[in-house]
């Protein structure tokens, strides 16, 4: 079993929409997913909720209860606020930590604050967990954009996606879904975008 931890300290930095994307690919591909909401406004649950009874399944904890060890991947949406010994937990039962950041000066700032406490972290220091870095809501013409790519790549870690900002996320959230499982023709362009994050996480997790 693989635990992807989804995780910023700063409250709408795209983590609900990274966590369930990444669950709605990882159960398109047959695995047994189990998705865990540990934020406060519970949008991660939600977006179950309005998952479609043909699409491939993606459990809860209550779901899974005691078999646990069944499951390839546990996905974990974190809540904002994230620190001291929570995180650290966090940190060292996930195999990868995935960090979303978007383009303007107060999520960069945030980011950046962040990232200091989460290179703290004795998983992380000692190489037992890795973290990858997620340009979220993403217009790459924009000065906004050139500073976050500055500022992610002085960070050392990982830059593994710049996921622009569609109306596909919104359109896909809305039906419980991810956009791996919407028409082709829609989510091309988007889904190229994942291609460097997707191969990350098979390789490293």
């Amino acid at each position: 079993m693989k635990h992807i931890l989804v995780a910023n300290a700063k409250g709408g930095s795209g983590k609900t929409t990274l966590a369930t994307n990444l669950a709605g690919y990882l159960a398109s591909t047959s695995a047994k997913v189990m998705l865990t909401d540990l934020d406060r406004q519970q949008s991660a649950t939600q977006w179950l909720k309005r998952r479609p009874m043909e699409a491939a399944p993606i459990h809860t904890a209550h779901e899974v209860g005691k078999h646990a060890q069944d499951l390839d991947w546990v996905v974990t949406d974190s809540p904002a606020g994230l620190r001291d010994e929570k995180l650290a937990d966090a940190v060292k039962d996930a195999d990868v930590v995935i960090v979303p950041i978007q383009p303007s000066a107060f999520d960069i700032g945030a980011a950046a604050d962040f990232l200091d406490v989460l290179m703290q972290e004795k998983a992380v220091r000692k190489n037992k967990t890795s973290v990858g870095l997620v340009g979220s809501r993403v217009n790459s013409r924009t000065h906004a954009a050139a500073g976050l790519a500055e500022f992610m790549g002085d960070t050392g870690f990982p830059v593994l996606a710049y996921l622009r900002n569609s109306q596909v996320y919104t359109t896909a959230a809305e039906q419980g879904l991810s956009i791996f499982e919407l028409r082709p023709s829609l989510v091309a362009q988007d889904i190229e975008q994942w291609s460097v994050l997707l191969d990350w996480i098979h390789n490293t997790a």
